[in-house]
C-alpha cells in the first residue's frame, strides 16, 4: 500500500490514520509544482485531478478522496476502532463529520492559499470559518473527541485541517477547546511519527 501526499496537507489525516491502523504502507511524496512524484512519475498518471492525497492499494488500484481513504483505512483495522461499526448510528454520525470537515472547513481554507484573493475576500471566509470553528468548539467543550467513542479518523482530519489556521492569519485561542483539542491529537505517538516523516518536527537532539 502507498500513500502519495504533499507534507502537511490533507494527505496527512491518512498517514496519521495508517499509522494507527498499524498497517504496512510507503509514502510517495508528490511536488505539486512539477506535478510529479518523488520518483519520476507523472502524477497526473496516478490520479487524473491532480491532487492528494492518493492510495496506491494495489498496483492499478487508486483510491482518492481524503474522506473516503481515511473510512476505507479504518475499515481494514476495525481493532484499532477509527470508525465506529457499518450501520450503527455513531458510523453516520462519523460520516457527518467527515462531510463537514470537507465541504465546511477544508475547502473555505482553500481559496485563502491564493495570493491574488482579494482582502474582501478572504476576510469573508475567515467569517466563515469562524462560524464553523463556532460549531466544532460547542461539540469540543463537553467532548474530547468528535464521537462519544473516542477517537476516530475524523479527529485526524480535523487535527490537520485547522492546523493551517496560523498559515492564514486565524487566530485559533478565540476556540479554546479546539487549541486543548489539537495539543491532545498532537501527543499521539502516530501523529509525532507522522509529522516527523514529513518533515514537520524536528528530531529530538
Amino acid at each position: 500500500m502507498k500513500l502519495y501526499y504533499n507534507p502537511g496537507v490533507c494527505s496527512l489525516a491518512p498517514h496519521i490514520a495508517l499509522r494507527e491502523a498499524g498497517m504496512a504502507f510507503t509514502l510517495e511524496k508528490v511536488d505539486p509544482a512539477t506535478g510529479r512524484t518523488e520518483h519520476g512519475t507523472d502524477f497526473l498518471s496516478i490520479n487524473p485531478n491532480a491532487y492528494v492525497p492518493a492510495l496506491e492499494i494495489a498496483p492499478g488500484l487508486i483510491l482518492t478522496e481524503g474522506p473516503a481513504i481515511l473510512q476505507y483505512i479504518a475499515d481494514q483495522a476495525p481493532v484499532a476502532k477509527l470508525a465506529p461499526a457499518n450501520g450503527t448510528m455513531e458510523r453516520y454520525q462519523l460520516q457527518s463529520w467527515l462531510n463537514f470537515i470537507t465541504s465546511e472547513i477544508h475547502k473555505a481554507f482553500s481559496p485563502l492559499f491564493k495570493p491574488g484573493m482579494p482582502a474582501e475576500a478572504k476576510t469573508a471566509f475567515k467569517e466563515q470559518l469562524a462560524t464553523r470553528f463556532d460549531h466544532v468548539e460547542r461539540r469540543l467543550t463537553k467532548h474530547d473527541y468528535l464521537l462519544d467513542s473516542g477517537f476516530s479518523v475524523a479527529d485526524a482530519y480535523l487535527f490537520v485541517t485547522t492546523g493551517w489556521s496560523g498559515f492564514v492569519g486565524i487566530d485559533l485561542q478565540r476556540w479554546p477547546a479546539i487549541v486543548a483539542f489539537r495539543k491532545r491529537i498532537e501527543a499521539r505517538p502516530s501523529v509525532q511519527a507522522a509529522m516527523m516523516a514529513e518533515g514537520l518536527l524536528k528530531a529530538a537532539a
